[in-house]
């Protein structure tokens, strides 16, 4: 995970987000796409999740994740043995690689959270071949992820403080619509093309939603944590209302949707 996000608890990201980010890195790598013997770096890797769908392809030759997060590095290269995979603990702005050195560079979900976006972007330009792609996918809050809405809309409806730590959280310039495009644009890449890619967040009950965020990493779990116990059970009393939607318990099935972009290294 990116530098200003906690990521701390690789397990508890697992429960949050990670669960859901392998149905959404199915579709970037369909967006990036792939060519027999390809190294693929994987910037802001987290827990693995686009790592090990690049390894459930057989045209990767190499995979490489770096994360900032140790604890989620460790985690990520706890998951699998495959041998063309290897993480490693690195700050995005400042990859450590010669120029050139992979013929894909992708991103899920982290770049909007790093320090410097526009440095991490550069970054990935330098260490990635001329005519090889970059591709990267971030959630578009505001708009296209309903579990968050529900909670920050409930949250700020009770604690101005709410709508004020949401409001650092999507204040990124990426996230809202043709941003991570016009990023890439402005860090030099051609043929840029962009899309939505959405997934759904299926549930299977208030507790299978309330758990994670009650634990949770990044933004979300630093205002939880911020809370006294009785305006915990305030929040979590009106997010239980907002799930249930005047209907009983039970399964949800959110739509939860990512903005993506794919550019090209002129040569």
């Amino acid at each position: 995970m990116p530098s200003n996000y906690t990521a701390d608890d690789a397990r508890a990201y697992e429960r949050l987000m990670g669960r859901w980010s392998a149905g959404l890195a199915n579709l970037l790598v369909d967006f990036a796409g792939l060519e027999a013997g390809d190294r693929v770096l994987d910037v802001g890797c987290g827990t693995g999740s686009l790592a090990l769908e690049l390894a459930a392809r057989a045209e990767p030759a190499a995979i490489i994740g770096v994360d900032i997060a140790v604890p989620y590095v460790n985690y990520a290269a706890s998951r699998s043995a495959d041998p063309r995979l290897n993480f490693r603990a690195e700050d995005a702005t400042r990859l450590d690689w010669p120029a050139g050195s992979f013929d894909r560079c992708l991103s899920l979900l982290a770049l909007n959270f790093m320090s410097d976006p526009a440095l991490a972007l550069a970054a990935m330009r330098r260490v990635t071949r001329s005519g090889g792609v970059i591709a990267a996918a971030v959630w578009d809050f505001r708009g296209g992820l309903v579990y968050q809405r529900i909670f920050w809309d409930t949250a700020a409806a009770l604690d101005p403080e709410a709508d004020r730590a949401r409001g650092r959280h999507y204040s990124s310039p990426l996230t809202g619509p043709g941003e991570l495009a016009h990023a890439f644009r402005g860090s030099g890449l051609g043929d840029v093309a962009a899309c939505s890619l959405t997934i759904r967040m299926k549930y299977r009950d208030f507790d299978d939603y309330w758990a994670p965020i009650a634990g949770a990493q990044g933004p979300v779990g630093d205002y939880v944590r911020s809370l006294a116990a009785d305006r915990l059970e305030l929040l979590a009393a009106g997010v239980r209302r907002a799930y249930l939607a005047g209907g009983a318990d039970g399964p949800r099935s959110m739509a939860a949707t990512a903005w993506a972009a794919r550019g090209v290294v002129p040569d």
